[in-house]
C-alpha cells in the first residue's frame, strides 16, 4: 500500500475522459485525454545492505517457423508453439486481410499484412479447441475465407500467452524497452517492486498524444521502443509499452481493451499477476493471486480525481 506508484494510482480515474473508439471486430482506436501534468517530484532511496536484486526469468520469446508452417493459397500457419501460448501467420494475397482467432463463442479478429509479413497472434482463450481463418475482402466491408485451419490447445501454463511479444505487444530480447526494464528491475526486491517502478516510470516520461489522437489510422499498431523514444503515445501505446517491459521481467502482463464508465469510453489499459500478495491499483485492493488492473494512462495524464471509484466502473471486453 505504501509503494511509490500508489500515490500515482490515487490520481487515477479522472474526472474528464476521453475514450477510444473501434470499428467492429476490433481496430483500436485512441483518446484525447488531458494533457500530462508534470511528474512528481521522487527523492532517491537507498537499498539496504542485505538487498537482493529482484532477478527475472529467462527471456520468453516467441516467433514464426515458416518451416512447421502449414497452408495454402498463400496462407502459412505455425501452429508448432501453440503450447507456448501464440499462433503465427502468414499471408499473401489482393486486398486487405484479416486472421480470426475462434475458441468456443469467443473469436478475436486481427488485420494482418498482404505481403507475406508473419504476426504472432494469443491464444488468450486458454485450453481448448481452436478455429483459425484468414479473411479477405472482396468488396468493401465483406469478406471471404481464404484459409482455414483447427487445433486443439493445451497451454504449458495459462500465463504463456502474457509473458510473450505478440502484433499488439511487440518486442525482443535487444528491444530499447526491454533493456529499460532491465535496469529498472535491477534496482527493486521482487515482482510488486518492478511492477511500482515501471508504472512510475512510464508515468512520469509519457505524455499523451492528441495530436496521434486525431489522425491515427484503425489499422494502427504501437511501437513500444517507439514510445519510449518520443514520450508520447495513446492509450494503446501507454498500454503496450507497459506490457512489453512487465512480461520482459517475466511478470504475466495483459493489455485489456473495454469500457470505462460513467461515459462508457472504450479504452486501453493493464493487468499483472503476481502471486506476491499486496497492492493497490484503480483505488481498490486485490488479494493474492489475482489479477490486478494499471491505467498508464490515465494515471500519467490525470488532473483531478473526482472520479476515483472502487474498480466497478471498468468493463473488460478484450484480452491481449
Amino acid at each position: 500500500m505504501g509503494r511509490k506508484i500508489a500515490g500515482l494510482l490515487a490520481l487515477l480515474l479522472l474526472l474528464n475522459l476521453w475514450g477510444c473508439v473501434t470499428q467492429a471486430g476490433m481496430d483500436p482506436e485512441l483518446p484525447e485525454e488531458p494533457a500530462s501534468q508534470e511528474a512528481d517530484s521522487r527523492p532517491e532511496e537507498s537499498a539496504p545492505e542485505d538487498f537482493t536484486p529482484y532477478q527475472a526469468p529467462a527471456f520468453a520469446d516467441s516467433a514464426f517457423h515458416s518451416e512447421q508452417a502449414q497452408g495454402e493459397s498463400g496462407v502459412l500457419l505455425d501452429l508448432s508453439a501453440t503450447a507456448q501460448g501464440y499462433v503465427g501467420v502468414s499471408a499473401q494475397g489482393e486486398g486487405r486481410l484479416k486472421f480470426q482467432v475462434l475458441q468456443g463463442e469467443t473469436t478475436y479478429t486481427y488485420n494482418i499484412g498482404s505481403d507475406g509479413t508473419p504476426a504472432i497472434l494469443p491464444l488468450q482463450s486458454g485450453d481448448g479447441d481452436y478455429t483459425f481463418r484468414v479473411m479477405q475482402e472482396v468488396t468493401e466491408g465483406k469478406y471471404a475465407k481464404l484459409y482455414e485451419a483447427s487445433a486443439s490447445v493445451a497451454l504449458q501454463d495459462p500465463f504463456q500467452p502474457f509473458l510473450r511479444p505478440s502484433q499488439y505487444v511487440p518486442y525482443g530480447e535487444n528491444s530499447a524497452c526491454v533493456k529499460k526494464a532491465g535496469e529498472i528491475a535491477s534496482g527493486q526486491a521482487d515482482a510488486l517492486g518492478v511492477v511500482d517502478a515501471v508504472l512510475g516510470y512510464i508515468c512520469e516520461s509519457v505524455t499523451y498524444d492528441k495530436e496521434l489522437a486525431k489522425t491515427v489510422e484503425k489499422t494502427y499498431l504501437p511501437d513500444p521502443d517507439k514510445t519510449l523514444e518520443t514520450g508520447t503515445g495513446i492509450c494503446f501505446d501507454y498500454a503496450s509499452l507497459a506490457a512489453a517491459m512487465l512480461r520482459s521481467q517475466g511478470i504475466p502482463t495483459k493489455m485489456v481493451f473495454g469500457y470505462v464508465q460513467p461515459d462508457d469510453l472504450y479504452h486501453a489499459w493493464n493487468m499483472f499477476y503476481t502471486q506476491e500478495s499486496g497492492w493497490v491499483s484503480v483505488q481498490y485492493e486485490v488479494e493474492s493471486n489475482t489479477w490486478n488492473r494499471l491505467d498508464p494512462t490515465f494515471s500519467a495524464n490525470s488532473q483531478e480525481s473526482g472520479f476515483v471509484g472502487d474498480g466497478t466502473n471498468y468493463t473488460d471486453v478484450y484480452y491481449y
